[in-house]
């Protein structure tokens, strides 16, 4: 038995190592990146700059060459004319190709041309999608191994490629380095890159695809933080045709503003800070953010609303929403200074009444109370009344509000009379 198993013994290694070696030796010849490229080159140089050929040429090779394992190789070609070598130039001892990004024309219909190319060989090779995508964010790593002119071209074609979806917005962050941005390199060319973008899609559709990779509040980084201001980053977009661009950071900013005053509000709520300390901080926001008193008072508003766990029974909600209510009443009086922002918080009342079910026959008591805190006054309700309310509960808020209206327009006939009478 020994000896039986002593003859097995060396079978077993022998065969494995055998089995290693001929993957081994398949490995050395199919990983052959140069010999990849002579492939590519002599058929992109036989198809010349026929951009349909180039594109059939690609998909045919595909059948015979190891796209997959030389995705890189490949890209670098119809990009750059060969491989790049780290940083981004071409090495002299290798043959290149004039078939490609960086030797056609500068302009956009030779972009949406080349473009073309590479969305039909992605659609037929679907596995290159991910290897596009890193040679894309390469690349813009090395920008500034690029001529001016080969960048121009690489944010064209990189903005068309992003409209179309070929690529993803996250390949931005390559822009983020810090070289690139020091140089101003990243903001020039997000210029071009935007442009084509836009001209392909429209801002809206741009807004879109850098919120699904929460991109759109980064593009103040394309500057160094000294110059990341909206007032910066408006007038250099502004100044190169963008306004568009400029007009969206701003919004941006505004809305980051709000919903960063929002959550410090509720904070300083739930602390039980002083009124007093409260409305300063929130006057310094409204001029450093430039945010109106409307936007202000719809934000204490839902503030002042959220900070409590309401009843679920109608006839108790209202009592406790006049209790809560009445306690901030100085808060929200000190940001209704304008008609126009008693109006904005009237609106907001009959909307949170309306989507707040418990809260459908309280709209009347809220408005009488404010009224007599002084956060509103007759006209903006009378307004309110006559023409400037929602739709949603309408019949039953006007119906709540009757009484009330005509007591402030006997109120406000019997002060005009008094007056006549003075004179």
């Amino acid at each position: 038995r020994v000896s039986f198993m002593n003859n097995q013994k060396p079978q077993k290694p022998t065969l494995s190592g055998q089995r290693f070696k001929t993957r081994k030796r398949d490995e050395k010849e199919r990983f052959d990146p140069t010999q990849f490229q002579d492939c590519i080159i002599q058929g992109l140089t036989e198809t010349g700059t026929d951009l349909e050929a180039v594109a059939k040429f690609l998909d045919a090779s595909g059948a015979k060459l190891d796209y997959r394992r030389y995705a890189e190789t490949l890209f670098d070609i119809l990009v750059a004319g060969g491989m790049l070598a780290p940083g981004g130039t071409l090495a002299d001892d290798m043959t290149r190709t004039n078939v490609c990004v960086f030797a056609a024309q500068e302009d956009l219909e030779t972009m949406q041309a080349f473009a073309q190319v590479f969305n039909k060989l992605i659609r037929r090779y679907k596995y290159l999608e991910k290897g596009f995508e890193d040679e894309v964010k390469k690349l813009l790593l090395f920008l500034k191994g690029f001529s001016e002119s080969e960048r121009n071209k690489l944010a064209m074609l990189t903005g068309i490629l992003l409209a179309n979806g070929t690529l993803n917005a996250s390949i931005l962050n390559s822009l983020y380095n810090e070289n690139l941005v020091k140089e101003g390199v990243s903001a020039a060319f997000a210029v071009k890159l935007f442009k084509s973008w836009i001209n392909e899609k429209d801002i809206n559709a741009v807004a879109v695809s850098l919120r699904k990779v929460n991109m759109d509040n980064r593009l103040m980084e394309l500057f160094p933080a000294n110059k990341q201001s909206v007032e910066h980053f408006s007038k250099y977009f502004t100044e190169a045709g963008l306004k568009e661009l400029s007009e969206y950071v701003r919004n941006q900013q505004s809305i980051g503003a709000r919903k960063e005053l929002q959550k410090e509000l509720q904070e300083q709520m739930s602390r039980g800070d002083p009124f007093k300390d409260i409305i300063l901080y929130v006057k310094e926001e409204m001029k450093k953010n430039n945010i109106s008193e409307q936007t202000v008072v719809t934000i204490i508003w839902s503030s002042v609303m959220s900070t409590v766990e309401w009843n679920k029974k109608e006839e108790l909600v209202a009592e406790q929403a006049i209790k809560h209510l009445k306690q901030y009443s100085p808060l929200l009086a000190a940001f209704t200074t304008q008609g126009q922002s008693e109006l904005t918080l009237l609106l907001k009342i009959q909307e949170y009444c309306y989507d707040n079910i418990h809260f459908m026959k309280a709209f009347q008591k809220i408005v009488v109370l404010f009224y007599k805190a002084e956060v509103l006054s007759e006209e903006p309700i009378l307004k309110w009344y006559k023409d400037a309310h929602l739709a949603k509960g309408k019949s039953v808020f006007l119906e709540q509000m009757k009484k009330f209206v005509e007591w402030l327009k006997n109120a406000e006939e019997e002060s005009e009379s008094d007056a006549e009478e003075g004179d």
